[in-house]
């Protein structure tokens, strides 16, 4: 089954086809946010935080005490990268670029989303991520990573002989 997710063309399809939903949705939501100029973190953190009190608290109190010592101070900063990391985590996923790395980041956006109290579609982004996730390079087999990635291999590659040559000769 491993063999089939991670290497088969079929797969392969299959994963590109979640791959550029996912992104879609991660790039209007973005482009939703930076687009009408009125997106504010703040509010949504301080709506978490309130949610970590009560009988039946949806934030945990570890995650509430993050957001409040952390993420309330540095709103405006919060506010920047989820606009921007969704609009980045969309691009990167819809051309199959860097998409393991784009889908790390996707997800933990996700959680962060998850662990605040919102559910929407998170908890089904998260699944269907998990399965680019293990599918590793064969999601991005058709996208710009067919390409990129050997690049950068190759690179990296010349990069070490030229730096093992470097020490011999010293």
């Amino acid at each position: 089954m491993m063999n089939f997710i991670r290497n088969h063309k079929v797969a392969a399809g299959l994963w590109t086809i979640i791959r550029v939903y996912i992104g879609y949705v991660w790039l209007t939501s973005g482009l939703g946010k930076l687009m009408g100029g009125e997106f504010d973190a703040s509010g949504f953190l301080q709506g978490a935080v309130a949610q970590t009190g009560g009988e039946h608290p949806t934030v945990q109190a570890w995650w509430g005490a993050f957001l409040e010592a952390v993420a309330l101070p540095n709103a405006d900063l919060f506010t920047v990268l989820v606009m921007w990391g969704e609009v980045l985590v969309g691009i990167a996923l819809i051309l199959g670029l860097f998409t393991n790395f784009a889908a790390l980041m996707g997800i933990t956006m996700n959680f962060a989303f998850l662990f605040s109290g919102t559910v929407s579609t998170n908890a089904q982004m998260v699944l269907l991520t998990i399965f680019i996730i293990v599918a590793g390079a064969n999601a991005g087999k058709y996208g710009l990573d067919r390409w990129v990635m050997p690049y950068m291999k190759q690179t990296w590659k010349n990069r070490k002989q030229k730096q093992n040559k470097t020490t011999v000769a010293a």
